[in-house]
């Protein structure tokens, strides 16, 4: 018996072997697609890892001026100097289709600095050199910082719909299509089963018509013998 219920006729045959080449063009089209999302995950997690590095040495070193500006520098100047910054960040976000995942994308820009020769909030003649550099290093890290959150939540999404998709493969791969290929299997036995018992009654009929066919006919043949003989006796 099959795993699952089916009625052996062949209706059904008809309907499983519909929905067993659509799974199997299912099947493929989502290997396909696990392999592509693969291929784009590996290519996201490379760039990631890069760009991270990159992120985390130029942190370092804007942490690194910062610390010495703010050793340098006294509390309340370091505080009056950041106080009011000259530039206004606008950050925006639209999406990008990948394999049917909708990823984020991030688009980074700055108002307030046209025209102006020194786009740092405070006075260079009152500040450390070394807070010139922190704010120089922050200034240039922001962008890769906002493309790094983009990559860590597209990587998080595609791993997602990864394991999904592997899911769905296997579920075919393993359950579905062998089940439907058990079931028309059976349904097949079933009716060729079916189809040798109804030829084997039709032979039965078959012989029972001819074994009466031929009692007829020898009763006949003996009626009209028997016809002929009280005839040559008169």
């Amino acid at each position: 018996m099959p795993a699952i219920n089916v009625n052996p006729t062949r209706m059904e045959l008809t309907r499983l072997k519909g929905r067993l080449r659509t799974a199997v063009r299912g099947h493929k089209l989502l290997k396909d697609k696990r392999d592509e999302l693969m291929k784009q995950f590996l290519d996201v997690v490379r760039e990631n890892r890069a760009l991270r590095k990159r992120v985390e040495e130029r942190l370092n070193q804007a942490y690194g001026s910062f610390t010495v500006a703010a050793a340098i520098m006294s509390p309340e100047m370091l505080e009056q100097s950041l106080m009011y910054p000259k530039r206004r960040v606008e950050v925006g976000m639209t999406f990008q289709n990948i394999m049917s995942v909708e990823v984020p994308r991030y688009q980074f820009r700055t108002a307030g600095t046209e025209g102006e020769a020194n786009a740092c909030p405070y006075g260079l003649a009152a500040t450390s050199g070394e807070l010139d550099d922190a704010v120089e290093h922050l200034s240039g890290v922001f962008i890769d910082m906002l493309r790094l959150a983009e990559i860590e939540k597209t990587s998080q999404l595609l791993a997602s719909e990864i394991e999904k998709t592997r899911r769905r493969v296997n579920a075919l791969e393993y359950v579905k299509i062998p089940q439907m290929e058990e079931a028309i299997k059976y349904i097949s036995m079933k009716l060729d089963e079916n189809e040798r018992s109804s030829t084997i009654r039709l032979m039965k009929v078959k012989d029972m018509l001819l074994k009466e066919a031929i009692e007829e006919k020898r009763a006949a043949d003996a009626k009209v013998m028997e016809t002929f003989g009280a005839q040559g006796e008169v």
